[in-house]
């Protein structure tokens, strides 16, 4: 099955029927298309991603990179019909097993990682920051590969708040990690190759 253009609200199911379709997302029914990233958002994201692997390796919670389906807010007893919020972060970690299932994560991660690009930049920055509020994400970072910075966002009291900028030079620690520090000065060298 191809991309239908003919509905007007999607849910994970049709995700799940769409094996020609390769980067979807499905944000309250509306379904989106994800351009290929760049280069430099490739380097960006595979050099944290093995920061945060080599970290874990050994402990109990997971790292994943996209496309890796996350179900934010679909409860236990949902059907994928009934699930229309689908969202494919660059990177996510969850530490609870039991939100792991075939297809992804039912549930919100304890922290997710977008990167910008051209296309996604005001979703990342507006739409998801909302929706991992209202699914209780604990850490949200926003990685500007052009700006080399990343903003750091920690759920406090509901809200997900501004904690940290950090820039190019910079060790970046996630919070809900112990001892977890991000080499950022390795994460941005791929802006100069």
């Amino acid at each position: 099955m191809g991309f239908p253009i003919e509905k007007m609200h999607y849910t994970f199911a049709d995700l799940l029927e769409m094996t020609d379709v390769e980067h979807c997302e499905v944000i309250h029914g509306e379904l989106l298309a994800l351009a290929a990233p760049m280069r430099i958002h490739q380097d960006v994201s595979r050099e944290l991603f093995v920061q945060i692997a080599n970290y874990l390796d050994g402990k109990k919670c997971k790292v994943y990179s996209a496309p890796f389906a996350v179900r934010l807010f679909e409860q236990h007893d949902e059907k994928p019909e009934d699930v229309d919020t689908v969202v494919e972060p660059d990177i996510v970690v969850v530490c609870d097993p039991d939100k792991l299932d075939q297809y992804g994560c039912k549930g919100a991660p304890d922290f997710i990682i977008e990167i910008l690009s051209q296309s996604t930049q005001k979703r990342d920055m507006l739409v998801k920051l909302r929706l991992y509020q209202s699914a209780g994400v604990k850490e949200y970072w926003i990685v500007s590969p052009s700006a080399e910075s990343i903003q750091v966002y920690l759920l406090h009291e509901g809200k997900l708040v501004i904690h940290e900028v950090y820039e190019k030079q910079d060790t970046a620690h996630v919070s809900v990690l112990d001892d977890c520090s991000i080499d950022l000065r390795k994460v941005f060298r791929a802006q100069s190759g």
